[in-house]
């Protein structure tokens, strides 16, 4: 009954102190806070991530997992809650299942980075584990199934368990001998413990030996030993030596030229000031995160360039996170300027993925306000820094809105076609339902009903395929 119990305290209190201690690496305290917001606001998307990050922290990836997704019960494209899911998932080494996630978050929000990298490492991850697709030949000797590799994890554990006969003594199966020196790069500080834990084994006394609970030390020994095992396993797949290396080379000489020039605490003050600003927004305090990155910006405007080499690049992306977040608290003209203080930076220091990102946040500020030709106008702009298909679908699809509501049907047309090409190229079922009714609904005030019709219906037909009840009932 305790525990049920309401905490004392503000939900929005509570987060905001648990994302603190997360900051500090106090990941159980953190917990705790995030559990008792919970309570005072069950089901909270947001907090649910929160959370699940810290369960993932503190190495409980099945909490971890039913956190994430929980948070997306009753938002299915919650972009967090998909990030955090197929993070989950490659932390447990579900490297194929993580890619099914990367790419369905990539697909709803193509213009976040996370998600394209995790679907680079994702498929890093799986080429380490079997090779490349070309080196691979599949024989269906039997049924196929699609497995985690959880259970393939489980298998393996279970060939690796030992009988004891009374020709045997306590050992493992032989196993290929694996190079010391890359094992003990692997597993880091844990490399000591498996050493001790393999000297146990030799000790065939302890071995047959049980603990009070009636548990074979034998067992225990051979548990952890496993344990180890595949988590090497799985940091070699994660990242192979060959590339920590190469890593850790680069960084050295990227550290000997910015020796002088950009001391640790700047970089980790940065690095850290930016991750708050981001985690204010997204567990909605966008004024909070607005003024962190105010006093962010004026404390490195008053550095020198030596002192931050990326500096301008940096003021651009603390412009952007300030007009994210006015554009959150309905502060349109405060945006709009924020948003083009960015592409003016942007275009200073030659910088064509910022300018393509001040072009994006602009032109929806535009269309938030109103300004529809400006929004058009800002939007064509960006159409060559496009960098996939999907974010020319989207693009090519807000441009047809613009000039839908503008009453200029043929061009809204022209542009919903564009945007259904690139969906059907793509395979996104979610953007082909987008782009079919922005067609139809160009076609009604061409007074083209029968090609409308027949566009209705063939997006009624979509919406039934990823079970969007809104949007048929809006169709039929």
């Amino acid at each position: 009954a305790a525990a049920e119990a309401v905490p004392a305290g503000t939900f929005l209190g509570f987060m905001a102190e648990g994302t603190l201690l997360f900051r500090r690496g106090e990941y159980g305290k953190a917990l705790a806070c995030f559990s008792n917001a919970l309570k005072l606001r069950a089901g909270d998307k947001h907090c649910l991530v929160a959370r699940s990050k810290c369960y993932l922290k503190l190495g409980d990836t099945e909490n971890s997992l039913k956190d994430a997704e929980a948070s997306l019960q009753n938002d299915k494209a919650f972009s967090k809650g998909l990030y955090q899911k197929a993070e989950t998932l490659y932390t447990m080494g579900d490297f194929e299942f993580a890619l099914v996630f990367y790419h369905r978050g990539c697909r709803l929000r193509p213009e976040l980075e996370e998600f394209r990298l995790g679907i680079e490492k994702s498929q890093e991850a799986i080429v380490n584990c079997i090779g490349s697709p070309s080196s691979v030949k599949l024989e269906n000797k039997e049924d196929l199934c699609f497995i985690s590799r959880q259970a393939e994890s489980k298998k393996a554990n279970q060939k690796l368990q030992i009988k004891l006969t009374k020709d045997q003594k306590w050992t493992r199966k032989q196993e290929p001998v694996r190079n010391p020196k890359i094992e003990r790069q692997l597993l880091g500080e844990l490399y000591a413990d498996k050493a001790y834990l393999e000297k146990l084994l030799k000790d065939e006394d302890l071995m047959e030996s049980c603990t009070k609970q009636g548990i074979k030390v034998a067992d225990l020994v051979l548990s952890g030993i496993s344990y180890l095992d595949t988590r090497s396993e799985f940091w070699q797949q994660q990242k192979p030596i060959y590339a920590r290396v190469r890593e850790r080379k680069l960084r050295q000489q990227r550290w000997i030229r910015d020796k002088k020039q950009k001391p640790a605490e700047v970089g980790r003050y940065i690095v850290k000031s930016m991750e708050d600003i981001d985690m204010l927004l997204t567990s909605g305090s966008p004024e909070e995160s607005c003024k962190k990155a105010e006093r962010v910006l004026k404390t490195i405007q008053g550095w020198s360039d030596d002192e931050v080499p990326n500096k301008s690049e940096l003021i651009g992306n603390l412009y952007s996170c300030m007009g994210n977040a006015q554009l959150e608290m309905g502060q349109m003209e405060a945006a709009l300027q924020s948003h083009k203080m960015d592409l003016e930076f942007a275009r200073q220091n030659n910088l064509p993925d910022a300018v393509s990102r001040a072009l994006d946040n602009i032109g929806r500020v535009y269309a938030r306000m109103g300004k529809l030709q400006q929004a058009i106008e800002t939007w064509e702009e960006k159409i060559p820094m496009a960098k996939s298909s999907l974010e020319k679908t989207w693009l090519f699809h807000e441009i047809g809105q613009c000039y839908l509501e503008l009453d200029k049907a043929e061009t809204a047309q022209n542009y919903g076609q564009k945007s259904l090409q690139l969906a059907d190229e793509e395979g996104d079922v979610e953007w082909q339902l987008h782009a079919t009714v922005l067609v139809a609904q160009a076609q009604v005030k061409l007074k083209d009903y029968r090609s409308a019709v027949v566009n209705f219906e063939k997006a009624l037909e979509k919406a039934k395929l990823i079970h969007n009840e809104a949007a048929q009932k809006a169709i039929i």
